[in-house]
């Protein structure tokens, strides 16, 4: 078995004094693949998973660059096993300790953990509509809403990226859901533009930028979306759930 090993040079082009933020979706779970709602139930990598987070480890490992350059880097991680184990493939690699926090979990999904999508639209075929459709109010199975959701994510990425030094990266190995909530918060989207973004495929990932007030006439720094759901191609392409399949994970 060989090993695999991080480049010596990063792809990312130089960012100045911008921080960027990876977010990075989780490897594929037996309740991914069932389409069950996952939410907070702590549902391990399966197989699969476990490949898929091996080789996404190795690409993004190429984009942050050799040793000489992780001392910009910092990862932290939902304490959910999937997105856990998925961000500790990518410190194998990087030598790059991970942080846990509970802020990166997915979405509460109360009652509808465990069960398949199939089973929440023939019991709760109103409430689930709202739901995909971003109403801001609507609790999934009674649990959180969106914009609970976003809010302690992006609390969480704030304070982590704060801690990044100019020019560096952080890498935020999370859940499908929340991703999609917390960048449409970053970028500024109104609630109800929320669904413009697409969710994320297992294990790829989206990249945000710092940038400076001085750009096109900002005040203040900003976020933009530089990468959105890239992955492990030339694997077979799947939908990103959120144009395909729902699955919140």
């Amino acid at each position: 078995m060989t090993t695999t090993q991080a480049p010596t040079t990063s792809v990312l082009q130089p960012a100045g004094s911008r921080r960027r933020v990876i977010f990075w979706r989780h490897g594929r779970t037996s309740w991914n693949a069932a389409r069950r709602f996952q939410g907070q139930s702590d549902i391990p990598l399966d197989d699969v998973g476990m490949l898929q987070a091996a080789r996404a480890a190795s690409l993004l490992a190429g984009k942050l660059g050799g040793p000489g350059q992780m001392a910009a880097v910092r990862i932290i991680s939902s304490d959910l096993s999937r997105a856990r184990d998925t961000a500790r493939a990518l410190s194998a690699l990087t030598g790059t300790p991970v942080t846990e926090d509970r802020r990166l979990r997915e979405t509460f999904g109360g009652s509808w953990e465990g069960k398949t999508f199939e089973d929440i639209e023939r019991g709760d075929p109103a409430l689930i509509k709202l739901w995909q459709l971003d109403e801001p109010g609507v609790r999934a199975g009674g649990g959180e809403t969106r914009v609970e959701v976003a809010e302690r994510m992006v609390a969480a990425v704030l304070d982590a990226a704060a801690t990044v030094p100019e020019g560096g990266t952080l890498v935020v190995a999370t859940h499908g859901g929340a991703t999609r909530v917390a960048m449409a918060k970053l970028l500024g989207l109104p609630e109800e533009l929320w669904r413009v973004l697409s969710g994320l495929s297992n294990c790829h990932w989206s990249v945000l930028e710092q940038s400076p007030p001085s750009l096109a006439g900002a005040r203040e720094w900003h976020w933009r979306l530089t990468e959105h759901n890239v992955g492990t191609l030339p694997e077979p392409y799947e939908l990103p759930e959120d144009l395909a399949e729902p699955v919140e994970d």
